[in-house]
């Protein structure tokens, strides 16, 4: 079937496919669902179909045959590696109608991470009620780092990462959200346990800090928080995620700065956190899967991570957590995006193809 760049692909998302599959190994096969994408960044699971952000500020709702833009969305700034960032439908969003997005939030003369909740209606492709419910302080003029993972804890809370912004030390600086991941209420609203709440100096929102760009952020199958960064010259990471931790950046890495100069005092220093496991030479990791093994009963529990540098999901097990595959084809270039479909299948996001994919029983 011939298609042009917009062309829809994706039929349903439990029906047949008429996109071809690439058989990977024998017990799994790769198949693409939707293409012509620009800069996709995330996949929310929404009713009977599939919402896809472009970091250019568009956010598109696939269902059956139809593919729509949503209408409704607010100024984003599209900065650099900022934009339309990532996609959470919560849990109750088949009662509630609702659903999160992170974004570039032009602040003065620059941008920062900011997360709004809007009602989405799949009927019409649009949004309403739009209401941002947090916006990161202070934002920067740099391109760079925006972070922008959403997941909902157990608890309804929301755990969102935000980068250093490109401004390294900030990510030791408890009085900024830089380098850091928080924890709010759905309407923005800081809980009271907090780790540092009412503490001077402190922004209340930070649960953990000492980040350098968090662009994967799960829970594992107990609810425990995950986190995979970006490091600078290797030393990318990934983290359990602890209330009050801070995880050492800039202070201690596995990486070097990009000109071979040592970042701050080396691998380790007391009170600050290890990585649980680290990449070097960088595979520059996004997206972020702790999977249930509804589909694939050997993977319960396998960690799941996109490369946008060696173009490949790297699967993960063990303690200590280590590299058992890298899950690699013609589909996996510059993988931004990973997620669970309700089928238990695993559907990623390729940045180099623009295009929505999925792993499926061979």
């Amino acid at each position: 079937m011939q298609m042009t760049r917009r062309a829809l692909v994706l039929s349903s998302l439990a029906g047949s496919l008429c996109a071809p599959s690439l058989s990977a190994a024998p017990r799994y096969k790769f198949e693409t669902l939707a293409s012509g994408f620009d800069a996709p960044w995330a996949i929310g699971f929404a009713g009977n179909g599939v919402l896809v952000s472009e970091r250019g500020g568009a956010l598109i709702w696939l269902s059956g045959a139809s593919r729509k833009k949503v209408k409704g969305l607010p100024e984003i700034a599209e900065d650099g590696q900022g934009g339309l960032l990532d996609i959470l439908v919560p849990r109750d969003f088949k009662a509630s109608g609702l659903i999160f997005l992170t974004y570039a939030k032009p602040q003065g003369r620059g941008s920062g991470t900011a997360i709004l909740r809007a009602r989405f209606d799949p009927a019409r492709a649009a949004l309403s009620e739009v209401t941002p419910i947090f916006e990161m302080q202070t934002g920067s003029s740099g391109p760079h780092h925006f972070g922008s993972r959403l997941v909902e804890a157990r608890d309804g809370t929301l755990f969102a990462s935000i980068g250093d912004r490109g401004e390294r030390e900030q990510a030791q600086n408890t009085n900024t959200h830089n380098g850091t991941i928080i924890r709010i209420a759905k309407n923005g609203a800081v809980p009271r346990d907090n780790p540092f709440v009412g503490k001077d100096n402190h922004r209340p929102e930070i649960w953990s800090y000492g980040h350098r760009n968090p662009q994967g952020l799960t829970l594992d199958l107990q609810g425990q928080l995950w986190a995979n960064e970006h490091g600078a010259r290797g030393g990318d990471e990934i983290n359990r995620i602890q209330k009050g931790a801070n995880y050492g950046w800039p202070t201690i890495s596995y990486g070097t700065h990009y000109s071979g100069r040592k970042i701050g005092v080396g691998t380790a220093k007391a009170g600050l956190k290890q990585p649980e496991h680290y990449w070097d030479p960088s595979i520059a990791p996004s997206g972020y899967l702790i999977y249930s093994g509804k589909l694939f009963r050997e993977w319960r529990g396998h960690h799941f991570v996109g490369s946008l540098k060696f173009d490949y999901i790297a699967r993960l097990t063990g303690s200590p957590l280590r590299e058992a595959e890298q899950i690699k084809s013609k589909t996996t270039e510059r993988v931004r995006d990973i997620r669970e479909a309700p089928d238990g299948s695993i559907w990623f996001l390729s940045v180099g193809n623009g295009a929505l994919n999925r792993i499926s029983k061979n």
